[in-house]
């Protein structure tokens, strides 16, 4: 089947359905949201924490959200994303609470601000600890009432087309390579539909599933990045991995890990080990509120010398009250494992949460390849540099949503489906019936990347991980070209260049710098504090 589309939006979370709605609003043609699963279960719903945005002006302002986020991206932050995205956060917290999000207010009707690790201020807006399922909602329920907005469900991107699929030789290279739409799985029918396209917006979100822990769905398969880079578009910091310090240590839970909030310690919870002493006095004056980087390596160490499996969080010097209204749903998560956290330590370790590289955008959202635009965690616009600053993804999601959507509207008029592009050809292959093989490099890609592109790295490490990488990528391309195109093998084919993206550049970059943390190089002076 072919279909055309003006604007085809692949991915569902917080950047695509909020681009959709921007996009609507024009009445400049067919919009059509391509959903891996069902619309509610983006990588947005698993959003503890908060928005961040400049709100309380007596005590706030740009400049100091700035500096945040520059000191937290080790000053690898690209400082015109950076001020975008911080400069514009406030009128966008005003578009999402038009379409129908709530976020917690005090009893004088203002804005209830948390304050996370990195953050001078509190700035953190939020619904409870539930703040991206809360903008899930809300987005959700105002796509679903626009009539302008096709969303189709369970069906997952294959490829991204462009002038290669009509038999043009594209190479990195190539001055100007156009993508014309992508190919699409119907769950259905099982076959691969063909999708055209004036404009196609990636916002495929994350690829925490790559590792073996992860706070991430298991749906973060890296499928954007990984089908751009296919398609020769550039991808940059691919090193910078985020592992989140404080994720809910219950074995048997690892896809996803329950996230314990950056809000709680920004509460005044305080990272112990289970005998109940402190340890970050040790590595950073900020102490557990320093930034996710030094806190999930100074876990990681502790746990190491101490031969631990997890350290603690401690809020039991809160009042019980005060802390079960705050983070209902972490207080009632933990009561159900046998855990009151008003009596009792927190157990928790870090787990693969953020990718802070991406799909290489400009401050339209514009990718390398014409027509062609990335938003959410998928892209790197620059903002993050070597390190996220807690709560800046959701607000940066929206911020580019809104640039792309004013780009894509000027620039669409311009632009023709192209009739010339070939419907998929699976002639010759053959049903999958070796699932055992793509369930076992599923489970090796994981193993892979926890044990040698972790948290701490060396070239050792880097070089196992590259080789095993290399021979888990020859093995499944030969699967794929022998089978029918399927949601499992396209998800493993995604985190195998995924991960060997992340091996690539954390191999190149030959020092300490953010998140990238090798034993085989000077500390950067960041870490010398």
């Amino acid at each position: 089947m072919i279909y055309k589309y003006d604007f085809l939006i692949i991915g569902a979370g917080v950047a695509g359905m909020s681009y959709a709605l921007k996009v609507a609003r024009a009445k400049k043609g067919k919009i059509c949201m391509i959903c891996k699963t069902s619309l509610d279960e983006a990588n947005t719903s698993f959003a503890q924490g908060g928005v961040a945005s400049v709100t309380n002006l007596k005590v706030d302002n740009f400049e100091k959200h700035i500096e945040d986020t520059m000191i937290a991206g080790d000053y690898i932050s690209d400082r015109d994303a950076v001020e975008q995205v911080v400069r514009n956060a406030p009128s966008q917290i005003d578009e999402l609470v038009k379409w129908g999000v709530n976020f917690d207010r005090n009893e004088q009707g203002e804005f209830d601000l948390h304050r996370e690790g990195g953050h001078s201020e509190f700035r953190i807006l939020h619904h409870a600890d539930d703040t991206g399922a809360e903008i899930q909602r809300g987005l959700m329920a105002a796509v679903r009432a626009c009539p302008d907005i096709e969303v189709k469900e369970n069906h997952f991107a294959v490829e991204v087309i462009t002038q290669h699929h009509l038999g043009a030789r594209v190479t990195r290279r190539t001055p100007y390579i156009n993508c014309y739409g992508a190919y699409v799985l119907n769950p259905d029918t099982q076959k691969v539909d063909t999708y055209l396209s004036k404009i196609t917006v990636m916002c495929t979100g994350g690829v925490g599933a790559v590792y073996q822990t992860t706070s991430n769905p298991i749906i973060a398969t890296g499928d954007g990045i990984a089908m751009v880079y296919r398609a020769k578009g550039t991808v940059a910091d691919m090193e910078f991995v985020q592992f989140h310090p404080t994720v809910l240590h219950h074995p048997g839970e690892t896809h996803p890990a329950y996230l314990i909030t950056e809000a709680m310690r920004g509460y005044g919870g305080i990272l112990k080990l289970p005998n109940g002493e402190t340890f970050m006095e040790k590595y950073d004056e900020r102490l557990s509120l320093a930034p996710r980087d030094i806190v999930a390596r100074a876990i990681d160490k502790e746990m190491k010398i101490h031969g631990l499996d997890h350290v603690c969080l401690d809020v039991t010097h809160k009042p019980a009250d005060e802390t079960r209204h705050h983070f209902p749903n972490i207080y009632q998560k933990c009561l159900s494992l046998g855990i009151d956290i008003t009596k009792e330590y927190i157990p928790v370790r870090p787990a693969a949460h953020y990718m802070c590289g991406g799909i290489k955008v400009d401050l339209n959202g514009c990718s390398s390849i014409d027509r062609l635009y990335a938003l959410g965690e998928c892209s790197c616009t620059g903002l993050h540099g070597g390190n996220r600053l807690a709560s800046n993804s959701l607000i940066e999601a929206v911020v580019y949503a809104d640039a792309a959507a004013k780009h894509s509207l000027e620039h669409v008029d311009f632009y023709d489906f192209n009739e010339k592009v070939p419907e998929w050809n699976d002639d010759g292959t053959m049903s999958n019936e070796e699932q055992v093989l793509i369930t076992q490099s599923v489970k090796e890609v994981g193993e892979i990347m926890s044990n040698y592109v972790g948290i701490v790295r060396s070239d050792l490490r880097l070089k196992r991980a590259w080789d095993r990488l290399d021979l888990l990528f020859e093995e499944t391309e030969n699967l794929f070209k022998r089978v029918k195109a399927s949601r499992d093998i396209c998800e493993l084919r995604n985190m195998i260049n995924t991960a060997y993206l992340i091996t690539r550049w954390a191999i190149e970059r030959k020092e300490c710098r953010g998140l990238h943390y090798t034993i085989d190089y000077p500390v950067h002076a960041y870490d010398k504090k």
